[in-house]
């Protein structure tokens, strides 16, 4: 019997299948929510980190205000959102991964939901925030802070959404480089491109960001996307 379930599991059909249920669960998921603020970050950062701190700090004036702290729900960075936004009373969501030896939900989490597929997470990470707060982080956070910026960059996301990049320190010599080498060096961006990245040191600045952000009109794209799945 568990061979035959092995069998049926590895079948391509039935991935398919699992892959649509889990942008249905997470579009769902997601239409309950508002004011969504997604936070990005290296999950190694630990609790003596200013970047781990500063985090802390953005979840809290969040939370306060009445957004949605929207993370992967793991450790370090997402980690320190999270509790900011819980010791404010605010909505904190984890979007994180199912691993089969290890649980890396952290507790500050009050609302999540799992995913089995890297690349689902990933698209509801991207799916509704009205702005994007990058922490420094690794490889993970480098690339899903480029998929953004390309997302907007191509217009699949509004170019009012916000690309927050929280620490100088962190961030300012890759913008730089991005300036002179990508843009001047070789033109593989344009001008405007830059103006997609915004470098800020503070959880003040960003919130200063935010502020003038609205809710992005995701409600109905998400019902049109639900439609697609379950009737076509």
């Amino acid at each position: 019997m568990h061979e035959q379930l092995a069998t049926f599991t590895d079948n391509p059909n039935w991935r398919i299948f699992r892959i649509m249920a889990e942008f249905i669960e997470g579009f769902e998921f997601l239409d309950k929510l508002f004011g969504e603020v997604t936070i990005f970050g290296s999950a190694r950062a630990t609790k003596k980190d200013p970047h781990y701190k500063e985090a802390k700090r953005l979840g809290f004036m969040l939370g306060k205000e009445g957004y949605t702290v929207i993370t992967g729900g793991g450790p370090g960075i997402m980690e320190a959102a999270n509790w900011g936004a819980f010791e404010a009373g605010g909505e904190s969501v984890g979007l994180d991964i199912e691993l089969p030896t290890e649980q890396r939900r952290n507790q500050y989490v009050t609302r999540a939901l799992g995913f089995h597929y890297f690349f689902t997470r990933k698209v509801m990470l991207s799916a509704s925030a009205q702005a994007y707060v990058f922490f420094p982080g690794g490889f993970g956070t480098i690339d899903e802070m480029s998929e953004m910026v390309t997302l907007i960059q191509t217009r699949k996301i509004p170019g009012n959404v916000p690309v927050i990049l929280l620490g100088k320190d962190y961030w300012s010599p890759f913008v730089e480089w991005v300036r002179e080498s990508v843009w001047k060096g070789h033109g593989y961006i344009d001008r405007n491109d830059m103006k997609i990245l915004q470098v800020v040191e503070s959880a003040e600045e960003a919130m200063n960001i935010i502020r003038k952000t609205r809710e992005r009109p995701y409600g109905s794209e998400r019902q049109r996307v639900l439609k697609g799945f379950k009737t076509g």
